[in-house]
């Protein structure tokens, strides 16, 4: 695997017959190897979309996306907001552009081993509204920029994970080609909205149902219907 030395001997070549995203390519390099010898991680540095393009093939390990898990016991987790061990390592990830999610790896086994009903009991008991395995869900796809649509019928209602900014046909294209290749229109209502409402019936009459066409930028919790021709 190309080093980051490397990669500037080579670029440095190319940057001399005036190749301008050589030399874009090359400033990028420069700055990512000054924070690598100040013990800083490659993710750190300050890159424009068109340098993170050019550089997507380096590999580089410490420009991973990065968030932290503190876990606490079960003693710590009514003062998890103050705890001064959470605090610390909350303010490290703060300085690394991150998150830090604290959890009980001891309480999230017991989690895992019950049923919805006993595992929203056991969760009141120590005052949480929601698991640290939910959370930590939630940030990951934050952190690396995903979100889900749902679709819903008979047989099942099913996620499906895309980038955020993706447009409806690219959506489509998720469930199959052919979705995308004939796409029409897609038929919308927002989770919260269909909940509320308590049917897609009464979500319709409320006209919390709309079509959007093929250049909607599909929202995180999005209920759709593709209608597509092929």
């Amino acid at each position: 695997m190309e080093t980051v030395d490397k990669r500037i001997d080579r670029v440095m070549k190319q940057t001399k017959s005036g190749d301008k995203k050589a030399i874009t390519e090359l400033e990028a390099l420069k700055a990512i190897k000054v924070n690598l010898e100040n013990g800083k991680p490659a993710r750190e540095t300050t890159l424009t979309d068109e340098q993170q393009e050019l550089l997507k093939d380096l590999f580089l390990l410490s420009s991973k996306p990065m968030l932290y898990i503190a876990n606490v016991n079960e003693d710590q987790l009514s003062t998890i907001n103050t705890d001064e061990n959470v605090l610390k390592v909350k303010e490290y990830a703060a300085s690394e552009n991150t998150f830090c999610i604290p959890l009980c790896a001891k309480l999230e086994e017991e989690l895992s081993e019950l049923d919805d009903e006993s595992k929203m009991l056991l969760m009141q008991d120590y005052g949480l509204n929601h698991s640290g395995l939910d959370e930590l869900t939630v940030k990951g796809y934050d952190l690396l920029g995903l979100m889900s649509y749902l679709t819903a019928g008979k047989q099942e209602v099913r996620a499906w994970t895309i980038k955020k900014g993706t447009k409806a046909p690219q959506a489509a294209g998720k469930i199959h080609t052919d979705f995308e290749r004939g796409f029409i229109k897609a038929e919308i209502v927002s989770y919260d909205d269909l909940i509320n409402s308590g049917s897609m019936t009464v979500a319709k009459e409320k006209g919390l149902v709309r079509l959007e066409g093929k250049d909607y930028v599909v929202q995180d919790g999005d209920i759709i219907l593709f209608r597509f021709n092929v």
